[in-house]
């Protein structure tokens, strides 16, 4: 793949127009999920950005975009994303829901360049590194990127909306409601 490709340089575009020029690397190598990117790139898992996209129904129907900037170690609470937010209703969107709304395919979105306003929401746990990485628009290409340039890049505010470690089991997350119910507590 070559980096002229329209969705790249839509990227590419919108970065410059915020001062800043990327460095687009294209793999033969898919980067779909966080572990294949991590491993394409050669770096830590929670290095690599994964740009997820949530959803709000308004109520005539349309549905407003929260796009969510996570490590890729983490999975996004939705309870947190909804405080955050102020969006009680949220819920994570379909593919189909993700393309339309961002204009580029699950596993190419990047974390900025929708060609419509959305708001984004970046996980805390991004910050301590140096460098991240995040995908540039297309499946097999990406770019390396400070936390904070992309906060200013993506326009996001930075919030702890990732699940807490401890509500993972075997890769699985213990509903925070059955705990609850159970007479244990979520909080």
């Amino acid at each position: 793949m070559d980096v002229s490709h329209p969705a790249i340089q839509r990227v590419v575009e919108v970065a410059a127009r915020k001062g800043v020029r990327l460095d687009i690397i294209t793999l033969d190598a898919p980067t779909r999920t966080a572990e294949e990117a991590a491993a394409a790139v050669g770096v830590r898992l929670d290095q690599i950005v994964k740009s997820l996209v949530f959803v709000s129904a308004r109520s005539d129907g349309r549905l407003v975009p929260v796009i969510c900037l996570v490590s890729g170690r983490n999975r996004v609470d939705l309870g947190r994303l909804a405080a955050v937010t102020g969006e009680m209703s949220i819920r994570r969107a379909t593919a189909r829901e993700a393309r339309e709304l961002t204009g580029f395919p699950v596993g190419g979105i990047p974390p900025f360049g929708y060609g419509r306003q959305a708001r984004v929401v970046m996980d805390a746990d991004l910050c301590p590194f140096q460098v991240v990485w995040a995908a540039a628009g297309v499946d097999g290409a990406v770019f390396p990127v400070p936390p904070g340039t992309l906060r200013f890049l993506s326009n996001a505010t930075v919030a702890p909306i990732a699940e807490e470690p401890w509500l993972r089991v075997a890769g699985a997350a213990i509903d925070p409601q059955l705990l609850f119910e159970a007479g244990g507590s979520a909080a």
